[in-house]
């Protein structure tokens, strides 16, 4: 297959299919075997990871999610107070010495989510459906609770080899050949990175997580009914707008079940504190610039729903109506440039691209994209400068090296374009980019054929 790869990038224009495989990621993670005490209940456990592991894999992969996600939130204001609410239950949790660190990410989809270590991000999309603190509590407590009892250290070591679900996710998405894969691909990037990866929890974590969310909670100061808001909350979203709360329903199974718990435990384990404060006017103080982009993430949220079913044309509509109303926000002009590049417009998509990278300089993705914009036009130095700068936002994605490699030879700088094709190679042996690397390298003199 890769003695096809050259032509796909060189002779001819490249294709949304090319697009699509070279926006996708490659990771990895390690494992050591052993047991160990679950702070949460006390008892032995199987566990292939330590805690040190565990905090590993979040710096490793957390990063590129909430690049993903497109970048925390810009306001940090918002940022800190998020933050602040996270904090204070995670000081009262099972597991107090984690590094936690809470943000929001400019995602417009309906979820939250948390890495091993502690990482906890929540999106947009859910902050501005939230109506007080106590349901924000409930959400980032969720999520704390999943930390707590080591909710994806457990999945992992149930599957024996922390890098097997990793690798087979990245083949997967390197050899697939069929269209309607890398199309559905197109609806999902942005959304679905590492954190599909590590934490798809199962509905006995979600209700251990909902009972600790709830425990965190009050002892923060959180009336419980908090809880029983956004379980309420999330069955409303999922029954009138599905699409956009299906990331979240992916990973946290939802179920009238665990509305009804958690209505129960309000009521009976936790009703002397009832009477907490819900802290309704606090959250709409600290989310009010937010709330005002309410009409803008929904039509970001439809534009995502559009690129989901292929229907770029529509989708292309709803992310101009976002850039009306906020002309300036990072994730509609990503969002755009993305769906330009998909209808093999990387001309049109070149602007909207720019002005993401100068509205969140430090931010990585639309480097990344921008990047790919200029390979697709055979702009080959532009596309290295672009991908250069994406290695130093966010170093760690292989296929960043690789694509560094195919943007030099273009350049027809063979010695450097080899150089990173073996630091390529030095990360990963699978998939179409790697038989490319090792097949440059060979004909370039600079590696042996396998015999």
């Amino acid at each position: 297959m890769s003695h096809h790869l050259e032509e796909r990038i060189y002779h001819r224009k490249m294709t949304r299919r090319d697009f699509l495989w070279l926006a996708s990621v490659s990771t990895a993670a390690i494992a050591i075997p052993g047991c160990a005490v679950n702070p949460v209940t006390g008892q032995t456990q199987l566990m292939l990871m330590s805690e040190t592991d565990e905090i590993q894999v979040d710096k490793q992969h957390s990063p590129h999610q909430f690049s993903a996600d497109y970048g925390p939130l810009q306001d940090q204001a918002l940022n800190n107070y998020i933050s602040g609410v996270g904090n204070r239950m995670a000081a009262l949790s099972h597991r107090q010495k984690m590094p936690y660190s809470f943000r929001g990410v400019n995602a417009t989809y309906v979820n939250a989510y948390a890495f091993p270590g502690g990482s906890i991000a929540t999106t947009r999309g859910i902050m501005v459906a939230l109506k007080d603190e106590a349901e924000l509590a409930g959400l980032l407590g969720h999520e704390i609770g999943h930390v707590n009892a080591r909710h994806t250290a457990a999945r992992m070591s149930t599957n024996r080899l922390i890098g097997l679900t990793l690798a087979v996710g990245t083949v997967a998405l390197s050899t697939s050949r069929k269209y309607g894969q890398y199309a559905q691909l197109a609806g999902l990037l942005g959304q679905i990175g590492a954190v599909a990866l590590l934490a798809h929890y199962s509905r006995d974590d979600e209700r251990q997580a909902d009972a600790l969310g709830m425990e965190y909670m009050t002892k923060a100061g959180h009336s419980p009914q908090g809880m029983v808001g956004l379980m309420e909350l999330l069955n409303t979203i999922n029954k009138h707008k599905p699409n956009a709360i299906e990331t979240m329903f992916a990973t946290h199974p939802m179920s009238s079940e665990r509305y009804q718990t958690a209505k129960v435990s309000a009521g009976t384990q936790y009703g002397a504190m009832k009477k907490l404060p819900l802290n309704r006017d606090r959250y709409m103080d600290n989310t009010a610039k937010l709330r005002r982009m309410k009409k803008s993430i929904e039509a970001m949220q439809q534009g995502d729903k559009e690129m989901a079913k292929k229907q770029f044309r529509p989708a292309e509509r709803q992310f101009k109506k976002a850039l009306k109303r906020t002309p300036k926000d990072y994730a509609a002009l990503v969002m755009m440039g993305k769906c330009q590049l998909v209808q093999e417009k990387p001309n049109q998509a070149r602007p909207y691209l720019a002005l993401a990278k100068q509205v969140y300089p430090a931010e990585a993705q639309a480097h990344h994209l921008s990047g790919i914009s200029h390979m697709m036009g055979k702009q080959f130095s532009a596309a290295y400068q672009d991908f250069d700068t994406y290695e130093k936002r966010l170093p760690g994605n292989p296929n960043t090296i690789f694509l560094k490699g195919t943007a030099l030879e273009g350049m027809q700088n063979k010695r450097a374009a080899a150089a990173e094709y073996t630091r390529y190679l030095g990360i990963t042996n699978q998939g179409d980019q790697a038989q490319y690397a090792l097949q440059r390298l060979i004909k370039w003199g600079y590696a042996k054929p396998v015999r």
